[in-house]
């Protein structure tokens, strides 16, 4: 309360409402894989395109992994999920990398001494995509004694008199050679040509162009030989630069060592080979050495590149509600990260599903078995793989395939976010179009979903004359309190609109009035998500009930600093059997 110690007149503000909750997002997913390039660790980047997706995470080719010898798990399946996720509705992706044992691509301007003495140009990140090339123009700007005057610090003169070349480095009227003397500048007028009539005299800059193995490019121009120019090679190509946007976006880094000089940079860019056929004088320096290493492992928490590793970066972003690992379970270590997976879902206060694929080419008899390996409330499994067009496929090119085998995870996770913007998250995601599907690896029918279904694998399915859809919502669970996907995305959004709206009650005078205003703020919440279709029931009575009173509290309880309030209520189940009842009348039967 605040101190009257005046007379006179105070206004004060106040609040008569109690506090609302927000309901929170639903459909944020978070992919976990290896890419063809792309950060590895750090916070996870969120994509909300594909073509947001290829300029970080890098194109849709193929990975290259040195322990995998089948064509078909060397697809690049987080790509194509992400591709499959945004074709179907998605919009909200958070793509965390995982490798093993990659290395770095580089390549060497000048070598063989001191690190000091050495500079090369690395890819930032480990991969086989890295493997590209990197070309180096100059440029030259005529120079008079007025442009010396305003050129940026450690900027590049060349003085050129017959054949004979000079090059300074400096600024304003400073300008030094290879051997410390200095150019004169004296007696010459603004617009005169320093190094006599005779001369040319130009400012050298350079302009880098970076392609990598599947042809992105990226170009950077005005760059400067010497440290102390402001556009340095070493500091705009710098292995850590000071913003995000280019640590993400930058290919390659220079480094630069200490020892070496603007001019000893200058003549080791000069002495590249000249590229063929090139009119423009550029000087190429390939890049290799990069490989995406070997298919990926579950690993421990800490380990670099690891899924579990990846997953725990994911741990501190509270907006994902969807998680899923694509591809993963075509490799050997498919079951640890399955359920390094289902243990990330599972976290207290996580309020997240997994998304979990069949391992590929698997019989109805293979999926029995391997849902039985796996028990959890807070995942749903889905089969068969999908066939899609590949979009690497081109004319004449007989060893690319037309179609490929993508797991069904990207395209499930699309679904969800559609389904939650088009409907909402308490309707099942089920009968849903698969956008992009050819057909289904497997041609699942109606007798072999009667084995499937009741033991909580979802099929997608050829429906004659309705598309290729999901048809099944059941989570991968014994426990029958928990049978449907829209049961538990409903409640972990129930869990967490209140976890995150409620937080202001903590500390707050454990009484009467505070119990209230808890009670007042859930059942405005859920009184709207009633309203909203979300819960069953024709009154408020029969939808939900909010109870925060010394009946679920007892003394103990207060003196221990916790308040306790119980909730209930009753949510919309899926209708997964619509069963008609139909039988014969006579024309007299009154009923």
């Amino acid at each position: 309360m605040p101190e009257y110690l005046a007379p006179g007149v105070y206004v004060e503000e106040t609040s008569f409402r109690a506090k609302s909750i927000e309901g929170v997002g639903t459909s944020t997913t978070a992919f976990v894989g290896p890419t063809r390039r792309g950060p590895l660790g750090g916070v996870p980047e969120l994509v909300t395109s594909l073509p947001d997706f290829e300029r970080i995470y890098g194109s849709l080719e193929n990975l290259a992994l040195g322990d995998v010898s089948d064509a078909a798990r060397r697809l690049n399946f987080v790509a194509h999920a992400a591709r499959a996720y945004f074709d179907n509705g998605g919009s909200r992706l958070y793509v965390v990398r995982t490798l093993n044992t990659a290395a770095l691509a580089s390549g060497a301007l000048l070598s063989g001494g001191a690190d000091a003495e050495n500079a090369s140009i690395r890819a930032r990140f480990a991969g086989a995509a890295y493997n590209g090339r990197v070309l180096f123009r100059e440029a030259a700007r005529p120079a008079t004694v007025r442009t010396l005057g305003t050129a940026p610090a450690g900027s590049l003169l060349s003085i050129r008199v017959d054949d004979t070349e000079t090059l300074y480095t400096g600024s304003g009227a400073t300008w030094l050679d290879n051997g410390n003397t200095a150019l004169s500048l004296a007696g010459l007028a603004a617009e005169d040509t320093p190094g006599g009539a005779d001369a040319v005299a130009n400012l050298v800059t350079l302009a880098v162009d970076v392609i990598d193995a599947d042809g992105y490019a990226q170009s950077w121009d005005e760059l400067g030989y010497a440290p102390a120019h402001p556009r340095w090679l070493g500091t705009v190509l710098a292995q850590n630069p000071a913003n995000r946007a280019d640590a993400l976006a930058n290919l390659v880094a220079a480094q630069i060592g200490s020892g070496v000089s603007a001019f000893e940079l200058a003549a080791a860019v000069r002495a590249l080979p000249a590229v063929v056929g090139d009119t423009d004088g550029r000087r190429l320096l390939v890049l290799a050495g990069g490989t995406d290493g070997n298919a990926p492992i579950t690993g421990a928490e800490g380990t670099a590149g690891s899924y579990a590793d990846a997953l725990a970066t994911l741990s501190g972003l509270e907006d994902v509600s969807i998680v899923a690992a694509p591809g993963s379970s075509a490799y050997a270590d498919a079951q640890a990260i399955q359920g390094a997976l289902i243990g990330h879902a599972e976290r207290r206060r996580a309020y997240r599903i997994a998304v979990l694929d069949c391992e590929p080419n698997q019989t109805p008899g293979g999926m029995r078995i391997a849902r039985g390996r796996i028990d959890s409330r807070y995942a749903a499994l889905y089969y068969p793989w999908v066939i899609v067009s590949n979009p690497l496929a081109r004319p004449g090119r007989d060893d690319i395939p037309r179609e490929i085998a993508l797991p069904p995870s990207g395209f499930v996770a699309g679904i969800y976010a559609r389904n939650d913007t088009q409907r909402g998250v308490y309707k099942a995601p089920a009968n849903e179009v698969v956008t992009g599907a050819l057909r289904f690896e497997s041609d699942i029918n109606f007798a072999q979903q009667e084995l499937l279904n009741p033991i909580g694998v979802n099929c997608l399915r050829y429906l004659s004359g309705r598309g290729y859809r999901v048809w099944g919502a059941r989570l991968a669970s014994s426990d029958p309190e928990w049978k449907y996907v829209s049961d538990r995305r409903y409640f972990n959004y129930l869990e967490a609109s209140i976890d995150r709206g409620t937080q202001w009650a903590v500390f707050e005078p454990n009484g009467e009035r505070l119990w209230a205003n808890v009670r007042q703020t859930i059942s405005d919440y859920l009184y709207n998500e009633w309203r909203g279709g979300a819960l069953l029931g024709t009154t408020t009575e029969e939808a939900y009930f909010v109870r925060c009173d010394r009946t679920t509290m007892t003394q103990n309880d207060l003196d221990n600093g916790r308040l306790i309030c119980l909730i209930g209520v009753a949510i919309i189940k899926p209708a997964e059997f619509v069963i008609f009842r139909i039988g014969q009348k006579t024309a007299d039967a009154r009923a």
